[in-house]
């Protein structure tokens, strides 16, 4: 569903942190069929690294209602009703399973991200990818995972391009902290920053 140019993308940026020794884990925030996730344990397996893992964190059971309490940008966010994007923890194992990728360096986090995020402990991450359509999801992810990213960490956000509410929320995070990265489009969608003292990001050269 990312398609080939956030794929390629991906790739570029994870192989990027293990050529620079970025340190840290790999998280995705939003995993649907775990394609994704799937992708960067395959890279980690092909450069044989076996001492980082990556995270798949997802409420495997769709997205939840709109809290307008806390958060109204997600006003109008139909897509707690979408059935689809409802994928049981158990088929995204298998689908893991079914590329010989299901090992203990997968770690699976299953829940609403404000309930998982938070118990990560120590844990940090050289790269953090955010694919939670929602404000809410967005926020969360952000919230929790941003301190956690290491210095020349990347941040990648699947749907800022698409969807509203995302997009604020990415905003009115950095607005808070006061930051300023220089956000750089993959596609018409995702969008990417790398986490550096300066708040800047720079431009990848690409494997085809």
């Amino acid at each position: 569903m990312i398609g080939p140019a956030r794929m390629r993308h991906l790739r570029a940026l994870v192989e990027g942190t293990l050529a620079e020794g970025v340190p840290g884990h790999y998280i995705e925030t939003g995993v649907w069929r775990g394609g994704a996730c799937i992708f960067m344990r395959a890279i980690l397996a092909a450069h044989q690294v076996t001492d980082r893992k990556v995270f798949v964190a997802d409420s495997f059971a769709g997205l939840p209602r709109p809290d307008l309490g806390r958060y109204p940008a997600d006003r109008g966010s139909a897509l707690h009703g979408f059935s689809e994007l409802a994928v049981p923890e158990e088929q995204v194992r298998r689908n893991f399973a079914a590329y010989g990728l299901l090992d203990a360096q997968v770690v699976f986090l299953k829940g609403l991200f404000k309930d998982t995020l938070p118990r990560l402990g120590d844990e940090r991450f050289a790269l953090i990818r955010l694919d939670g359509d929602m404000y809410e999801s967005t926020m969360d992810a952000l919230v929790h995972l941003y301190d956690r990213l290491s210095p020349g960490g990347y941040v990648v956000v699947d749907d800022y391009g698409a969807l509203a509410g995302c997009r604020r929320a990415v905003h009115d995070f950095l607005g808070r902290r006061g930051l300023t990265p220089a956000i750089e489009p993959i596609d018409a969608a995702g969008v990417w920053w790398r986490k550096d003292q300066q708040g800047r990001s720079i431009k990848l050269v690409e494997k085809g």
